[in-house]
């Protein structure tokens, strides 16, 4: 039966009947257990669409925490007095209100340094019946985000929208290393800039012609991180751009699947901080894989 419904699952996802689902090939296979394991990421209670606020706070100055009037920073849910941030050197603590109810874990707290949602392990404090907030850096500021998984666009979801699986959307290119280390600064949809690193560029050719994307590197991540427009960018898929990954290479080549090309979070919420495509990752080329634009609303 498991098996079964594994299978069933797959179909689903490829929009083939229950009959045809055997007959995957394995390519088939592999991304739709990606798209699969994605939407159970982006529905997850803390995925994308439980984001429901980001709230910019002032480096250096004690803020008040809480929902309502009379606080520096309205979270719009929990407590009328959540707590507070302090600051102490380049760190940042948050000091729960006295029976607030706010917990880190299993474990409710009084004091607790947050370290940054990038971090290695980062904080996340819980508060009323299913909020949450962590800290965010982007661009030498700092910003709260909030969830909730209760959220309307949680509630709501819709389900994605895909192009067919199409096997020769899955290329071998070539991965051109750069002769020095360099960076490039991303522009995000609120106004920062995010300085990647950038060792290289992924070449490739489709329908006769030769196209480049720049390769960012995300820490923690053995895959390069790529931001792409294209030619359906605001027609069938999302105007600013889509995301996916590529690598690691093996030597001067490297596989990058199109099938896997997905939406960024700013597709499912107001409250994300998207980067944008870098200068070179706009494609003279129509990329009909993937993700298409999502119907739904946030």
């Amino acid at each position: 039966m498991a098996a079964w419904g594994w299978m069933m699952g797959l179909a689903v996802l490829l929009g083939v009947g229950p009959g045809a689902a055997g007959a995957m090939t394995l390519h088939q296979q592999e991304i739709a257990a990606w798209r699969a394991s994605r939407v159970e990421r982006l529905t997850a209670p803390e995925g994308w669409l439980s984001l429901v606020g980001l709230h910019w706070v002032e480096t250096g100055k004690t803020t008040t925490l809480g929902n309502g009037d009379g606080v520096d920073v309205d979270l719009g849910r929990g407590p009328v007095h959540l707590g507070e941030l302090e600051w102490q050197d380049d760190k940042v603590y948050f000091v729960a209100a006295p029976k607030s109810g706010a917990m880190v874990g299993e474990a409710v707290v009084e004091r607790v340094e947050l370290l940054p949602a990038d971090a290695r392990e980062p904080v996340r404090v819980h508060f009323g019946d299913t909020a949450s907030l962590e800290l965010i850096e982007r661009g030498g500021r700092h910003a709260l985000r909030v969830r909730d998984s209760a959220a309307p666009a949680r509630a709501g979801f819709s389900g994605i929208s895909y192009f067919d699986i199409d096997p020769t959307w899955r290329i071998e290119a070539r991965f051109e290393r750069y002769p020095e280390p360099r960076t490039i600064e991303v522009a995000t949809v609120v106004g920062t800039l995010e300085a990647y690193p950038n060792p290289g560029r992924i070449v490739f050719e489709r329908d006769g012609k030769a196209h480049s994307i720049e390769a960012l590197v995300e820490e923690g991540s053995e895959a390069y991180f790529l931001i792409i427009a294209d030619r359906s960018s605001g027609k069938e898929t999302y105007g600013m751009a889509r995301y996916l990954y590529a690598g690691p290479e093996q030597g001067d080549r490297i596989v990058i699947d199109f099938n896997r090309a997905y939406n960024p979070p700013c597709v499912f919420t107001d409250y994300a901080t998207c980067p944008m495509p870098p200068e070179g990752n706009r494609l003279d080329l129509y990329v009909a894989a993937g993700e298409k634009i999502y119907r739904g609303k946030h």
